[in-house]
């Protein structure tokens, strides 16, 4: 039995969960979320808990069981208290600021980057080096931050770039000179 498929989920007061065929559709006070389960994987909704059972212990069916959950309780946390994702801008002159509901990153190019919110996610710019992503979809708030941070990934001699915030950069020594 999966450690993870066998754990029921926790509904929130205000959370309210809905199945139609393979399709689920979560609605919270932050929001709504859809996502399509495979076939085989059921959910049962009992008042304040949604269990996740599958039809037997054949591969396929295993591994969809863990993941269905996790999917599941991703969307009711989503639908609560939502996601962020903290990215830091490294390097002299890096800089981001909001331009309208567009993100502008100036880091190191001949041009300003602008960046628009996809739907269902928020930037904020704290500070002029520190961007928040904040979103009810767990997996579009971590593609969003990721997209951002490809604009400018750290590199590894002065660890200048776009990095998330407890992202550690492994340093590599620079040439040294012959004497």
């Amino acid at each position: 039995m999966s450690r993870i498929g066998k754990k029921p989920i926790n509904l929130p007061k205000g959370v309210e969960v809905k199945i139609e065929d393979d399709t689920v559709t979560v609605k919270g006070p932050r929001g709504e979320l859809i996502q399509q389960l495979p076939a085989d994987i059921s959910l049962n909704i009992s008042d304040d808990e949604i269990l996740v059972t599958r039809p037997s212990d054949a591969k396929k069916h295993r591994a969809y069981h863990g993941l269905s959950r996790a999917l599941v309780a991703n969307m009711v946390e989503g639908v609560t208290n939502g996601f962020e994702k903290k990215l830091e801008l490294v390097g002299v002159g890096y800089r981001a600021q909001m331009q309208g509901s567009k993100l502008m990153l100036t880091v190191g190019y001949s041009h300003p980057i602008l960046i628009d919110a996809p739907e269902g996610i928020v930037f904020e710019v704290p500070a002029v080096t520190k961007i928040t992503v904040r979103g009810i979809d767990k997996q579009l708030v971590g593609n969003t931050a990721a997209h951002i941070r490809a604009i400018r990934k750290p590199e590894p001699y002065k660890g200048k770039g776009i990095k998330y915030e407890n992202e550690i950069i492994r340093r590599k020594a620079g040439k040294s000179g012959i004497k």
